[in-house]
């Protein structure tokens, strides 16, 4: 499969951080290092062609930061299907030199904050004839066919006998679900543009010696038009499960409104963005149960953080909006 892109490769291949989507592979070639992408979660050309269309507009646009080049095979081809009957499709990035942020002691979130910002400003030049494959995040029933509105609800309010100990963060969910459907057409009358749409601190890169600078941004496979406040309220909902949760936020609002400032009605609705994020994820996780891809326990895993994630926003709220609001609000397009 690596000579396909490399005809005379010859050299290692280890293993790296994978996520829950694809598989990654580190390969060196002659003091060459790439990164070697397999998709696991769908058998879909169009997904691919339209992230690395995005991928190849970024590259013409000066940035602060690095995104991922795709490697082409000597035909002109960046995507190749392997051959062990899958269907499942790989690609070959340059690697880009950088580490992945500590958890635990995090101190990228002003940095990240400028990043995104730039992302998104630079996202909204890029012009393409490609239609995104992904849907936004408000298409929730479109997105998870398998787990249309009675499917949720009874799952939420009858869940198997494996999930009994999980029956109430199931039933927070559940009542996040219902709260979420019932803004989905507010939310979709939002500034839309192109967004990353899963920008989070597992998707960056920062650099070794400058822990607090971000190095890259990673992972545009489910690059899509959507609400624009969704690129910052996806990075603030992951961050509410960081340490220090508070200060990191205000990092990044600080840090993403120095370069961009947003809309009342968007200041307004992000932490439903931050609902419908988490909501989002849920309805992932059931999807890959429901189907079979996982067992109980990863779906278990998934409902007790999830759940325990919503009840905090609950009392965090007050702040959050505190802060997008001193941060974020375009104050200058207020009447």
């Amino acid at each position: 499969m690596v000579r396909q892109f490399w005809p005379g490769w010859k050299g290692p291949i280890k293993e790296g951080d994978s996520g829950w989507n694809n598989t990654t592979r580190y390969i060196e070639n002659k003091g060459r290092n790439c990164v070697l992408r397999i998709y696991e979660t769908h058998r879909d050309r169009e997904k691919i062609e339209f992230e690395h269309e995005i991928l190849a507009r970024l590259q013409e646009i000066p940035l602060s930061f690095q995104v991922p080049f795709p490697v082409r095979t000597p035909e002109g081809d960046s995507i190749i299907r392997m051959e062990d009957g899958s269907g499942r499709f790989a690609c070959l990035f340059e690697y880009i030199e950088g580490v992945r942020p500590q958890h635990e002691g995090f101190v990228a979130a002003h940095s990240f904050g400028q990043a995104a910002a730039e992302l998104v400003e630079a996202l909204k030049t890029v012009n393409t004839d490609l239609a995104p494959s992904y849907r936004p995040y408000y298409e929730l029933h479109q997105s998870y066919p398998i787990c249309d509105y009675e499917t949720v609800r009874k799952f939420c309010e009858h869940p198997p006998e494996a999930f009994r100990e999980q029956h109430d963060a199931i039933l927070v969910l559940g009542e996040a679900y219902d709260k979420i459907c019932d803004r989905l057409e507010d939310l979709r009358n939002l500034p839309h543009q192109l967004v990353h749409g899963d920008l989070n601190p597992s998707n960056l890169l920062v650099y070794e010696d400058h822990p607090e600078e971000i190095a890259a941004l990673l992972d545009f496979e489910f690059c899509t038009r959507d609400v624009r406040a969704m690129e910052p309220a996806v990075v603030i909902s992951d961050l509410l499960g960081y340490g220090d949760k508070r200060e990191n936020i205000r990092q990044f609002c600080e840090g993403f409104g120095k370069r961009l400032r947003l809309k009342t009605e968007e200041i307004a609705n992000i932490p439903s963005l931050i609902r419908l994020r988490k909501v989002d994820v849920f309805l992932h996780f059931l999807s890959r149960y429901l189907k079979g891809t996982d067992g109980p326990a990863v779906l278990k895993s998934q409902v007790e953080s999830l759940a325990a994630e919503l009840e905090e926003l609950k009392r965090d709220e007050i702040w959050i909006r505190e802060i997008l609001r001193e941060h974020l609000l375009d104050r200058l397009g207020l009447d």
